[in-house]
């Protein structure tokens, strides 16, 4: 058998049976969650927030709602700066306590 052949023969059996590798493309990984966002969206349709800062993103709020969609929410929005505002001064509080 030719030398050629059987490392083609080799290296396609390798890559035949490797373990598929987890890490994801550059593209991928660097993709912002929230391409668009809603601008109003009333606190009551809310189950839990959550928050999302990547290094070429902008600051992410994505809202999961009671009907379990997720929705990216402007974070811009006065009630959503308030809830903010007061979970930092919660924090500070029990900071200080501790």
């Amino acid at each position: 058998m030719d030398v050629k052949l059987l490392a083609l023969v080799v290296a396609l059996t390798v890559v035949t049976y490797a373990p598929p590798s987890q890490a994801k493309p550059i593209s991928l990984v660097e993709r912002c969650y929230c391409r668009s966002s809603v601008n109003s969206l009333p606190r009551s349709y809310i189950r839990e927030l959550r928050f999302i800062h990547t290094p070429n993103c902008p600051f992410q709020v994505i809202a999961k709602l009671k009907s379990n969609k997720e929705v990216c929410v402007n974070p811009e929005i006065r009630w959503l700066q308030q809830y903010l505002k007061n979970a930092i001064n919660k924090m500070k509080k029990n900071k200080q306590n501790i």
